[in-house]
């Protein structure tokens, strides 16, 4: 069983992965899980090439922000039963914890490789939110979903902990401790109302209409000053580990990088101008 699909040099405006569907228009991606009959499962293939794409989105110019949804009316149903937790099962029998830690390493390397893409990433929630697929939703910068949506982290349902790709850490910082104890204790799922009372979502909308919403939301981040939103991930991500004199001490570094880009020079003109500014990310 190998996990590395290993994806380098890759020209996203003609992407054709093996198992999801990409499309690009007009600087934003989108990642489509299109396994709509089963729900959306994820198998290892898709979580192999998943990091290895995101990892390899650190160097696409081209890709200036991020969708992520499911086909069918769900967006993930978590990993398959069948294709994962069957052959895992088997690893366990066998004695083969070399295996289970190459596994759950690998799950976690495509959280890794999502909040170290410098690109917003932007979930389209409808349907079933489930398992890893509601760590992929967690991992998004931003998340979008529909009333009729259900997310649940469902390691306890199968005999697992909460602790699973980054759970335990950063579902309580979006949606508090207390609330993310519950979920991940119980297992039980959020309704779409309660993902977007609790700050989950950022919104909700329709469900013919939240991948459009979704679309709407970062083809505006693709044409703002991407570099700087490249930067506020950053620091989004790395100031989880700071002190607040640590953290302002950061910030002062990066925006006195931001400044000597051109995007910062381009506002500033067009302010003058009394125009809009027309960033390009540098």
């Amino acid at each position: 069983m190998g996990f590395s699909a290993n994806r380098q040099n890759i020209d996203f405006t003609t992407y054709k992965p093996d198992s999801f569907l990409w499309s690009y228009e007009d600087r934003v991606a989108t990642i489509t899980l299109n396994r709509p009959e089963r729900k959306n499962p994820i198998t290892f293939e898709s979580y192999a090439e998943m990091r290895d794409t995101f990892r390899a989105l650190q160097y696409a110019d081209e890709v200036k922000a991020v969708v992520v949804t499911g086909a069918g009316g769900n967006f993930c149903s978590g990993g398959d039963v069948h294709e994962i937790i069957g052959p895992l099962v088997e690893l366990k029998n066998d004695g083969r914890m070399d295996k289970l830690l190459e596994f759950t390493q690998m799950t976690g390397d495509l959280i890794k490789a999502m909040r170290a893409c410098p690109q917003p990433i932007v979930s389209a929630i409808d349907g079933i939110c489930a398992g890893a697929g509601a760590c992929i939703a967690m991992a998004s910068d931003m998340r979008l979903g529909t009333a009729a949506s259900k997310v649940a982290f469902l390691f306890v349902r199968v005999g697992l902990c909460g602790a699973d790709m980054g759970a335990c850490n950063m579902l309580p910082r979006i949606i508090g401790a207390g609330r993310a104890a519950e979920i991940l204790y119980t297992g039980r799922s959020m309704s779409g109302e309660e993902a977007e009372r609790w700050g989950f979502y950022n919104r909700l909308c329709e469900p013919d209409a939240v991948l459009a919403e979704a679309r709407k939301l970062a083809h505006g981040l693709a044409h703002g000053p991407t570099f700087a939103h490249g930067m506020t991930k950053k620091a989004i991500h790395q100031e989880w580990a700071m002190s607040v004199d640590e953290a302002i001490d950061f910030e002062a570094e990066i925006q006195a990088i931001c400044m000597q880009t051109e995007d910062y020079a381009r506002a500033y003109n067009a302010f003058v101008a009394k125009q809009r500014p027309l960033f390009e990310g540098n």
